[in-house]
């Protein structure tokens, strides 16, 4: 079992950056499949981006966010990041970061296991 707590939310003008942070509990952080998701206000719970277990080679975007953000991981601090430039109004939503062992994430959120709490984005136009 994993434990998650994202950081790093925040307000920021468009066109500016953030960096969340996803920290997990656990001696087994590696073994797990991370990703990202957002939820803005009356809307559907969205795919944002993913990355593979262990060296973290393979990554996924949703086509809105490439170019824009970037998703890595750290294994020795047990941490997942979301590198955001250039942050548009659209992007503004609770950002969620998802873990599940030893399978390919992917685009659907049915298929983690383990949900942090959330961070907050506001992007101002």
């Amino acid at each position: 079992q994993v434990q998650l707590v994202e950081s790093g939310g925040g307000l920021v003008q468009a066109g500016g950056s953030l960096r969340l942070s996803c920290a997990a509990s656990g001696r087994t952080f590696s073994t797990y499949s991370m990703g990202w998701f957002r939820q803005a206000p009356g809307k559907e719970r969205e795919f944002v981006a993913a990355i593979s277990w262990l060296s973290g080679a393979r990554t996924l975007y949703a086509e809105s966010v490439k170019g824009r953000l970037t998703i890595s991981r750290d294994n020795a601090k047990n941490t997942m990041y979301l590198q955001m430039n250039s942050l548009k109004p659209e992007d503004t939503a609770v950002y969620n970061c998802a873990a599940v062992p030893k399978v390919a994430g992917g685009y659907d959120p049915n298929g983690y296991s383990y949900w942090g709490q959330g961070t907050q984005v506001t992007v101002s136009s």
